[in-house]
């Protein structure tokens, strides 16, 4: 394909999807996001409405976040269900993890989720 995994392909145009969807490489037919595969995703979960995308590898799902609105994944409904596919994760010996821009993080279940460093004097 020729680019990075979080950056956009050459034949994308926005707002409308692949220039050259007819005849798409084999990569790309194969994709599918598991808002399209995971019928408990629901609405919410479209790409085009929650301005991200969620995709498997293994036990590790990768949320992609649109750099143009780098807190959604923070609000509602998003951040407790995100939370709730991290506990998911970690029960299958897998994890989260997150890409926004340049941002990179894991998330975590609440029951991992590792309390704020307090700085010492």
């Amino acid at each position: 394909m020729q680019k990075a995994a979080d950056q956009l392909c050459r034949h994308c145009v926005l707002g409308s999807g692949c220039a050259h969807y007819d005849t798409r490489p084999k990569t790309c037919r194969d994709f599918l996001c598991d808002w399209m595969k995971d019928p408990a995703l629901d609405a919410a979960w479209n790409p085009l409405a929650a301005h991200m995308m969620l995709y498997s590898q293994g036990a590790q799902k990768t949320v992609l976040v649109d750099p143009a609105y780098p807190h959604i994944w923070q609000s509602a409904p998003y951040a407790g269900l995100l939370q709730d596919l991290a506990e998911k994760c970690e029960q299958e010996g897998g994890y989260l993890i997150l890409f926004c821009g340049d941002e990179v993080r894991r998330i975590r279940s609440a029951k991992t989720e590792r309390p704020p460093e307090v700085p010492t004097a």
